[in-house]
């Protein structure tokens, strides 16, 4: 009896995937040659590798799956396409990025050559050209492994929704309940997870709130500042460039507050403390015209701690183990470090304890953009931790951008749906400049 039913279960499963397979015969659209652009963008909104049927014998329908399974677990907004060499090319690049719209890394094998395009969010010209140099003269399958391999590592932002949303047309439901009846009658059970958006917001937040702790911090500083100033706008002495004065340093208290609030990302606290830095330098113009003092410039706050309010000099600082910079430092630091003593330092949690902020994680990038506007950021921070990291092709994906000369401008990050609105100055790489086909050069040195 046990035997029949052992038999009639067996039975079952083989049936159970042959009509599995045969769903799937039916259900999966026959692949058809590419004709236009919109093919391939439509194709790739659902998945990160397409191959024309012409051109499956450079890369197979394996390698094409393995090289899409690598790109998707690394949750990056890389495009490759594989089409043949009589393709349109004229505005290849261009016309695709615009019908795909998405922001992220496009590269393109168009017959026996090979060239790539990005939206400076996600990686800057220089390093699609270098990108694209290194796997010169490679072919096919190598080739276009070896670019993703390296792309992975340089790039910034996050695989499309799309990828994980779309392109399931019932196959693929099919094949995972077989596989579950199946593994229920064997070994065990395994679960594919696919990366998506949700663990780039987490990281968000999680820098957010190490973020809040700080800034909340540095607005109670200032709130508190402004109580101890022997100030009234109606006191003896008092005219109205004091009293404007004093209700800016007001709505800058009030602006950081509220900018704090209502932050949801990291790049928002940029907002926040550059409204203290405001507040902070209408105190000092302040305290000069009640003294009777020349009116200060506009300099940026102390480096070693912004609460200390705008600096008076600039001053030679060599960090530990870094190289010797100019930095803006407030007197009481200038003095200290004409003494030969340490500044006083702002410092912050870390992992491995209290550190200098310039010595912690990746996310007090954006506090200290706000404070240190105007592309100076990057010479302040050259050789520590921080300044590295905001160097790094992908640090405007996730912490935000326009800091100086770190990278990136802003924009939409790799994955956003943002059309064809983009700007095709800012899609480059490459090596011919422009866009592909102009005069019919596909590569400028094939």
């Amino acid at each position: 009896m046990n035997g029949v039913r052992t038999h009639g279960l067996f039975g079952f499963l083989i049936a159970l995937v042959v009509a599995a397979l045969a769903v799937l015969s039916v259900g999966v659209p026959q692949a058809h040659a590419a004709t236009d652009v919109s093919t391939v963008a439509d194709a790739l909104r659902e998945d990160p590798v397409y191959v024309d049927p012409a051109m499956s014998g450079q890369l197979s329908a394996s390698d094409a799956d393995a090289l899409a399974e690598k790109i998707e677990k690394a949750d990056k907004p890389v495009f490759v396409a594989v089409l043949p060499a009589d393709f349109p090319q004229e505005n290849l690049f261009r016309n695709l990025r615009a019908a795909t719209g998405i922001t992220g890394l496009y590269a393109i094998r168009l017959g026996d050559q090979f060239d790539a395009r990005a939206d400076a969010a996600v990686l800057s010209e220089n390093g699609v050209k270098n990108l694209v140099t290194s796997v010169r003269g490679e072919g096919t399958k190598t080739q276009l492994n070896d670019f993703t391999d390296r792309a992975l590592v340089n790039l910034g932002g996050s695989a499309p929704n799309s990828w994980s949303e779309g392109g399931d047309d019932g196959g693929t439901g099919v094949l995972i309940g077989v596989g579950a009846v199946l593994a229920a009658g064997g070994a065990g059970a395994y679960t594919l997870v696919r990366r998506n958006r949700r663990q780039k917001e987490a990281e968000r937040q999680a820098a957010l709130d190490k973020l809040r702790v700080v800034v909340d911090e540095d607005i109670t500083a200032f709130g508190e500042e402004l109580e101890r100033l022997d100030f009234h706008p109606a006191e003896a002495g008092a005219d109205d460039a004091m009293r404007a004065d004093y209700e800016r340093a007001l709505d800058s208290y009030d602006k950081a507050k509220s900018f704090m609030a209502s932050a949801t990302r990291p790049e928002e606290v940029r907002a926040v403390t550059q409204s203290l830095e405001d507040g902070r330098f209408s105190l000092a113009v302040l305290a000069a015209r009640r003294e009777g003092r020349p009116l200060p410039d506009r300099r940026a706050p102390c480096f070693f701690d912004p609460r200390h309010g705008p600096s008076v000099a600039d001053a030679t600082w060599t960090p530990a183990g870094g190289v010797t910079r100019e930095v803006p430092v407030c007197a009481a630091d200038k003095a200290r470090l004409a003494d030969g003593l340490d500044p006083a330092v702002r410092e912050v949690d870390t992992d491995s304890g209290r550190r200098p902020y310039w010595e912690a994680g990746p996310a007090y990038g954006p506090w200290a953009g706000g404070y240190f506007g105007g592309g100076i950021l990057p010479g302040l921070l050259i050789g520590t931790m921080l300044g590295s990291m905001m160097a790094s092709p992908s640090y405007a994906a996730t912490y935000g951008s326009g800091y100086g000369d770190f990278g990136a401008g802003g924009g939409y990050e790799g994955g956003d749906m943002s059309g064809a609105d983009f700007d095709s100055g800012d899609f480059g790489g490459g090596f011919g400049g422009g866009d592909f086909g102009g005069g019919g050069d596909f590569g400028g040195g094939f």
